[in-house]
């Protein structure tokens, strides 16, 4: 994490780190307007559907891991040079700024950080914020790789509960199955364990304090010895535990098919 004053002198520094604006939330495809009407200074819009995610599939889920090399085209637009600092925020609590924090550090830079409380801590620290079509960065050269977190896939998400723990990162309401408003079946996969994402922040939109995020996740049977995956709808807000989670000292795997890949194979078995 970096707080806002924090990244205010960063910005304000030799080198500053690249600032991306991922706005987005499920079902309201108009982050990039939000953007333009007020952003930190210096950012840089991230679109989540085109950039931080490959085309939907039902054998793949609702937002695959993009191809290396679309991530690595994206990442210099974006600014992004070998050796630069990352930093990554919102205005719905790191919901989805936290899939360009995991992405990034999944595809090999070191030091790509949340803005903790987002577009709100930023305006209610007193800094200013921009209008407009954002910044427009000399392209980056940025060289990705993949596989420097953790991942799982179907098959392992099946058999991962009899040997560690699987967090479901989904509303409670569609983990126990009374409701499912994008995919195909209601439920959650055999096994995993309920912790709504939500959990993670505290009244104000920030993450807990570390010691809260240690009891929250031992209450679940997870500390840093326990094998922890997690899955959410289509992988974005489980980035986001995968987050809370390193806060509290535990590395977690992503599952990125996430429930709207499994429940479209209808030979995957169902829980409520």
């Amino acid at each position: 994490m970096v707080t806002a004053a924090e990244l205010a002198a960063r910005l304000a520094s030799g080198r500053p780190p690249v600032l991306l604006d991922v706005r987005w939330a499920l079902g309201d495809p108009h982050g990039r307007t939000h953007f333009e009407r007020a952003h930190l200074p210096g950012a840089v819009f991230v679109d989540l559907e085109t950039e931080l995610a490959a085309p939907a599939s039902p054998s793949s889920g609702r937002h695959p891991l993009p191809a290396i090399d679309d991530l690595q085209a994206s990442a210099r637009r974006w600014g992004i040079r070998d050796g630069d600092a990352v930093v990554v925020y919102d205005a719905t609590g790191n919901l989805a700024a936290a899939r360009a924090w995991w992405l990034l550090r999944w595809a090999g830079i070191p030091d790509v950080r949340l803005l903790d409380g987002g577009l709100a801590a930023w305006t209610e620290a007193g800094f200013e914020v921009e209008s407009g079509p954002g910044a427009r960065l000399a392209g980056g050269d940025v060289t990705l790789t993949p596989g420097h977190l953790p991942t799982i896939d179907i098959e392992q998400a099946a058999t991962w509960p009899s040997a560690g723990v699987l967090l479901d990162a989904r509303a409670g309401e569609r983990y126990r199955g009374e409701a499912e408003p994008v995919d195909p079946r209601a439920g959650h996969i055999p096994g995993a364990v309920s912790a709504p994402t939500s959990e993670n922040l505290d009244s104000s939109g920030r993450f807990a304090a570390e010691p809260e995020l240690r009891h929250r996740f031992a209450v679940l049977g997870v500390d840093a010895s326990t094998p922890t995956a997690v899955y959410c709808g289509s992988g974005v807000t489980a980035a986001h535990q995968v987050a809370a989670l390193a806060e509290a000292g535990i590395e977690a795997a992503l599952y990125p098919g996430s429930w709207s890949q499994w429940s479209a194979d209808p030979t995957r078995p169902v829980a409520t």
